[in-house]
């Protein structure tokens, strides 16, 4: 006989009911001449008792598989932490379907380990898929009723620049050539618009080879989505309504408007182009105090900033956030502490210290931590220093989830060894005041993209595409690749638009990002089945793995191992 209900689903109306459950033994317990069993699955936990005449029940090992039926009954005293507390069942039959062997992991397992057994870690913890679940399914259901076509994309694609390493499938039918696995479906997409397609959206699984941190992995989804027709507001409207939509669907939680700020807005203020916006403790830029100063450090630099932490600071402490400053790529850190005894710090015998105190608002028991250079990269190292600060002193509430859009990011970075590069990437369309001048001055060429972060953590980014196909090979060319080379590697792309291109856009949103945070992780693992490890590698199955030399030969490759 089957299972009649799950082990999260019986209440009290289910009293007097005979009833079939199946799971998995979490825990036995004797009780006199009774024992007790909390059998679980993914829907919860219900409560068996039974009586001594069933001894080899009670002797099952945890965590075997059994299936009970019997009656349901009211429980004495209730217990409030299961949803299943008010009643129990009484065992009338049983089946132990599979004995289990002592388990290799516990509560105390390393993540390694957890890793390795992922499918007893995820036993009793399944919550956070199935919100990734529920959450997905809202975004679906969005889409599908704004006429958004769901529509797959290669994963055997051509290899294109795109910032990562690619992983390459070589070819057994076409020796010595190979696929690239997609880092994104950013091409795929974009000739779905020149289709006529005009709404379309994928969950889409994307591949890079790339060192592995808490929030990414080689492989990872993304909510792909773009459209025709449209403008930036276009695209950030939908998708602010889609994630709202999401999060009240998923959360039973309604989300204010997101704010918007441009990036020069979000580096000024927050030292970040992904700014946690919950909570102050701002840059303070204090370049006009520092320039005239006798103190050559600063009197020299480009941008002079600080933030200040909420006490008066220790040596130690000062030296644990320098260390995060060099780690970010400041030079140094400076700082001024204002104590009972007056305000300390080394700049008090270069500079007029009043001017400072003030311009710093610094209120006594406060340490000031400046940092001065090239104005980029000081306020990149002070954001790192104010999200250093925000975790000392646990300025946060992890409930708070706070959605921010960045926009007017500059279409170029400056790259020491390679020039001008995308900021983005070259397919992102010039800021409309820029279109015709951007090789004049790259430096101020504004772009028409976005990135949305939530607490400090970029969730994806899009732009508006560029559609004329002579003004895309203009873009290639200022990056320095000639037309040749922009043939070879974008000619498809290139061709197609030579037959009528939408003014298209869109955006893609990291799927583990948002599910990790919204549940309160900032490890994408833990949202994600089957997760790899930081060298890339799955414990439980072993991959990636030796390729057999008859594999290698089918494929006509070779391997050299250049260590010896």
């Amino acid at each position: 006989m089957h299972r009649t209900h799950t082990c999260g689903e019986l209440r009290a109306s289910n009293v007097g009911e005979t009833v079939t459950l199946a799971g998995w033994v979490k825990s036995v317990r004797h009780h006199g001449e009774f024992f007790f069993i909390d059998l679980h699955d993914r829907y919860g936990t219900t409560q068996l008792i039974a009586n001594q005449e069933y001894d080899g029940l009670e002797d099952v090992p945890r965590e075997s598989v059994i299936k009970v039926e019997g009656e349901v009954q009211e429980k004495p005293e209730p217990n409030e932490d299961l949803q299943t507390g008010d009643v129990e069942v009484n065992v009338e039959t049983y089946d132990v379907l599979t004995e289990a062997d002592r388990l290799p992991i516990d509560d105390e397992a390393t993540l390694e380990s957890k890793l390795e057994y992922r499918y007893l870690d995820l036993r009793h913890d399944t919550e956070k898929l199935e919100f990734r679940h529920e959450f997905s399914q809202a975004v679906r259901d969005f889409l599908d009723e704004r006429d958004f076509l769901d529509v797959e994309t290669p994963l055997l694609v051509r290899a294109t620049p795109e910032g990562a390493r690619d992983y390459i499938v070589p070819s057994r039918v076409h020796e010595g050539s190979a696929y690239a696995l997609p880092q994104s479906p950013q091409l795929y997409k974009q000739l779905l618009m020149l289709s006529g397609v005009d709404k379309y959206y994928q969950f889409a699984k994307c591949l890079r080879d790339e060192d592995l941190r808490s929030d990414r992995q080689p492989e990872f989804t993304q909510i792909d989505m773009e459209m025709s027709f449209v403008e930036e507001d276009d695209v950030l409207e939908v998708t602010e309504d889609m994630v709202k939509h999401a999060v009240k669907e998923s959360m039973g939680k309604e989300l204010d408007d997101f704010p918007r700020i441009t990036f020069d807005e979000a580096m000024r203020r927050y030292g970040s182009d992904k700014p946690d916006i919950r909570f102050g403790h701002e840059l303070i830029d204090i370049t006009e105090e520092a320039q005239g100063s006798a103190f050559n450090v600063i009197n020299n630099a480009d941008y002079t900033g600080a933030v200040v932490a909420p006490e008066a600071l220790s040596r130690s402490a000062i030296d644990d956030y320098e260390r995060v400053a060099k780690d970010a790529g400041a030079n140094g850190l400076l700082y001024m502490k204002r104590t009972e005894s007056g305000v300390t710090g080394p700049l008090t015998s270069h500079v007029e210290t009043d001017a400072f105190v003030n311009a710093l608002s610094l209120e006594e028991g406060e340490t000031a931590l400046i940092v001065a250079g090239r104005e980029q990269q000081a306020q990149e190292a002070l954001g790192h220093l104010r999200l250093k600060i925000r975790d000392e002193y646990d300025l946060t509430d992890p409930d708070n989830h706070a959605f921010v859009w960045v926009v007017d990011f500059p279409l170029f970075e400056w790259d020491e060894d390679d020039g001008w590069t995308p900021a983005h990437h070259i397919f992102t369309m010039p800021d409309e005041d820029h279109i015709d001048s951007f090789a004049d001055d790259p430096a101020n060429t504004l772009s028409q993209s976005y990135d949305l972060a939530l607490n400090g953590v970029e969730l994806g980014s899009g732009s508006i595409r560029v559609s004329d196909p002579e003004l895309q090979r203009e873009l290639l060319e200022f990056i320095g690749v000639d037309r040749e080379e922009a043939e070879e590697k974008f000619g498809f792309l290139l061709d197609a638009y030579q037959y009528g291109a939408p003014i298209h856009g869109g955006i893609a949103l990291g799927v583990e990002r948002i599910c990790a945070l919204l549940t309160g992780k900032n490890d994408i693992r833990e949202v994600i089945a089957f997760p790899k490890n930081q060298q890339a590698r799955n414990p439980m199955d072993g991959s990636p793995t030796p390729i057999d030399k008859d594999v290698l030969d089918e494929l006509g490759l070779r391997v050299y191992d250049d260590r010896q």
